[in-house]
This record gives C-alpha cells, structure tokens and sequence, in this order.
C-alpha cells in the first residue's frame, strides 16, 4: 500500500489545494499532517490573534477532512522532525508541501529534504499553492526578481496561470496516532482582539460569494473610502490558505469590470512582495534600499502612535481599528505607517512589528515589504513622498465617519469639526479628551526632508 504525506503550512483547505491534489494522487493513503511548530512560536511570529484564527482553521479543515472520510492529523514539537517521525511510522514515501518564500519556510524545506533523503522518501515543493505566480517564475533579464511592480505587473498579467483543482471527493487514511486539534492559548500567550474576524475555510467561502456578488464590481471607486469598509477583507483566509488565491483570481477575472480587474491588481502586488522576499530574504528585516536612516529614538511618541493618541484622527481610528480588530484596510495601514515613518522618522521596523503582533493576516513578505515600500527604504520609485494625514483625513473620510466610528471621544462632532480636531487650543480641546497632536506636521516634514538628506 502506497503512503503519502500532505503537510500543511500556509494552505488550510480542502478546494483547490494542489499539495492535497498531488498526495491523494500518487498513493492509496494520505495521511493531511499538520504540526504546531514549536519554532515558529518561538520566533515570536505566533500572536494571540492568528493563533486563534488558527485553531478555528484547523477545527474547519478537520471537519473538512472527515466529511470526506479522512481526518487531519496533529502532531506537536519541531516540524522536520515530527513529519520524518509521522513519515517512518506510516512508511510514507513522499511528503507534499507548498513552497515558502521565507528564510524560515527555505530552511524548513533544506532540513526536511535531508532528513527524509536520508531516509530514502521524497520531498515534493508545490510552488503554485500560497500565490497565483510562482515566486522565480517572473525574472527580468539578469535578474532572480523585480525589484518595481509595474514590469512586474505587466508579466504578471500574460502568465498562463493554472486552472483551479476541485476538492476530493474522498480521503483515506492509513493507522496513525494524533494529538488533539490545537487551541490558541496553546499557541500564543495573550487575548485575542474581540473583534478579529473567524477563520476557517467554511467562512473564506462565505465571504468570497458575499464578495462576488456585489461589493467587487465597486471595488475600484470605493476601496479607498475608509467608512465606507468596501475592501474584501479576504486577506487573513489568503495569509492562511484558507482561500486560494488563484480561485480568486480566476473568479474576478470571470466579472471583467473595472473592480474586479482592480482587485485582481491587488492579488498581483501580494505575488510581487512574495517574489521579492524570495529573492531578498534579508528584507524581512533590513532596508531592500538603504537609505542610512538615522531613525529617532522616540519612545514616548510610539507608544501614543501604538495606542491611537497622536493628535490626528484619521490616524488614531486607524490604530484603534487594528487593535480592536486585528485588522484594518489598505488605505488605513498606509496612513499609519507614513505618520510613523515619516511624519515621526521612526524606524519601520518598529511600525512593523506592532502590526505582526495584532494583524490576523501578518504575513513577513507583504507586511515586511509594504512598511519598507512607505518608509522609502523599499520598491516605492518615489521614496521621499510624504502623506499629509488631515488631506488624507479629507479625502478618504471626507465626513468623518471612519474617525468617528474608531474614536468615541469625537462622535458628537460633526464633518467639519472632526477635521478641525489637530487645530484646536488647548482650551477647546480640554471638553474633548483627546490629546493635542505630537507634532506640527509642516515641522515634521521638514525634519524628514533634512534628515533624509543629510542621511
């Protein structure tokens, strides 16, 4: 009887899973492993929010598994060594995975396909399962990566993308011991968000078929419109695997309108940031471009940039969001970002680890390389610009709805007051409680700009 062995990383479904696909093919068992790896805990990349979106993915995928006769299999320690264990005990001779495109994700592939040579079973990389284009398959001339989206894009958009692979029908499984589903606090200390969204790929589907049916068609003239929430929030059941991303794409490309084609721009630059970490692996944690930042040590500030008390609105509701809700959208996180940055001078680095410790969809190459591109040390071809958060403020949340929404001391303003916040002396704002802003923006710029120079 031939035995083979799906591991799953960052691909928790049963619907369009080529790893899945690949081991139920080329054996009469399959034995779906899952391993709570003591490694990535103690990276400290495990926080309390994804780890319960975790455990509510594995539950979804367990059931998943079973209702096709299977179930998933769970085992606890390090992950290289708890597959070979699981591979010698089945007499697996493959062992399926999707490919990673961090320093962590090519390490634990090295490792594996050594141990298991050893042992004479295989390690087989499936590179289409975690983005739509294979990280290395889009190269410019002398190059292992784009370094600017737009010739990327252009790539992109002709590649001969692979069709989408039905859920089983049926999963057997071979005798094989497991541990109990995992539950978040055994994977992360500390209290999820109360409004962090629940994962699993019974809910991606649910909200992929809201999505579809209606807000994607608008997605090109509103996703910008902070109150109006009009963004997908599909971006955790991506990060987990939960949705496929090439589904995804196929089923916007299918609408052929200006949102969907807009959003399918979006699932473009995810694959883009992928292929840059692939290429760069340094970058999860060093400037792509350095710019010799000497970045301020402002403990003080960051702390009221953490807990949304700068002074500006639109910034402070934006921080307020992703504490209460482990997320926030496209527009909000570059707000947020740029103030930091930009406005503060600093360190990105900083920015992002607060956003990995609260973010459902904390992912190293797209937070990494987004905070990198608003920092100007990244792709961004304009890396000096400077987001002005009360022009922002008025564009995005033009009546103040966003603001009001995230910050409960303001909601008794009307549009214009709420904009007129950060102008207010001291008197006016006593009756508020809301803190005057940490600094003077036309100040601020100015320290940027020389600073920047001077570096």
């Amino acid at each position: 009887m031939r035995v083979s062995l799906a591991l799953f990383t960052a691909d928790l479904r049963v619907h369009d899973n080529p790893v899945l696909q690949a081991a139920l093919k080329d054996a009469e068992r399959v034995v779906p492993l899952f391993v709570a790896d003591s490694g990535i805990r103690r990276t400290g990349f495990a926080g309390p929010n994804r780890a319960a979106f975790l455990a509510e993915s594995l539950a979804d995928l367990d059931a998943a598994l079973r209702a096709r006769g299977g179930r998933l299999v769970v085992r606890v320690g390090d992950v290289v060594e708890e597959t070979c264990r699981v591979a010698a005990e089945t007499g697996a001779t493959e062992v399926h995975i999707a490919g990673g495109v961090s320093r962590y994700a090519a390490r634990r592939e090295d490792r594996l396909r050594a141990e298991l040579a050893g042992d004479r079973r295989e390690l087989r990389v499936h590179d289409a399962s975690l983005t739509v284009v294979p990280p290395g398959a889009l190269t410019p001339a002398g190059k292992d990566h784009f370094a600017v989206f737009t010739p990327y894009f252009r790539r992109w958009e002709s590649f001969s993308v692979r069709g989408v692979v039905p859920a089983p029908d049926a999963v057997r499984l071979p005798d094989v011991g497991s541990a109990g589903l995992p539950r978040a606090r055994s994977l992360a200390s500390g209290s999820a968000s109360p409004g962090r969204p629940a994962g699993g790929e019974s809910e991606a589907r649910r909200r992929l078929r809201s999505w579809l049916a209606g807000p994607l068609s608008a997605y090109d003239d509103r996703h910008d419109d902070l109150a109006a929430d009009a963004t997908s929030r599909l971006s955790p059941y991506l990060h987990f695997g939960c949705l496929s991303p090439t589904e995804l794409l196929h089923r916007a490309r299918a609408q052929d309108d200006p949102g969907a084609r807009a959003f399918v721009r979006q699932l473009a630059w995810r694959d883009f940031h992928h292929q840059v970490l692939a290429g760069r692996p340094d970058a999860a944690g060093h400037d792509y471009r350095p710019r010799h930042d000497r970045w301020r040590h402002a403990t003080k500030e960051f702390e009221a940039w953490q807990d949304g008390r700068t002074g500006y609105p639109v910034v402070d509701a934006a921080l307020r969001q992703l504490r209460h809700e482990g997320w926030m959208p496209g527009r909000a996180r570059l707000l947020a970002a740029s103030f930091l940055t930009k406005t503060l001078y600093v360190d990105w680095r900083a920015g992002a680890r607060h956003f990995l410790d609260l973010l459902v969809d904390g992912d190293v190459a797209n937070n990494q390389l987004n905070w990198q591109w608003v920092a100007g040390t990244g792709t961004d071809t304009r890396p000096n610009r400077l987001l002005n958060p009360l022009v922002q403020a008025r564009r995005h949340d033009p009546r103040g709805e966003y603001v009001r929404r995230w910050l409960p001391e303001l909601r008794h303003l009307d549009a214009t007051s709420v904009h007129r916040v950060p102008h207010l002396d001291a008197a006016a704002r006593a009756g508020l409680d809301y803190p005057a802003p940490l600094v003077d923006l036309a100040e601020a710029a100015a320290r940027f700009r020389e600073r920047r120079r001077a570096d």
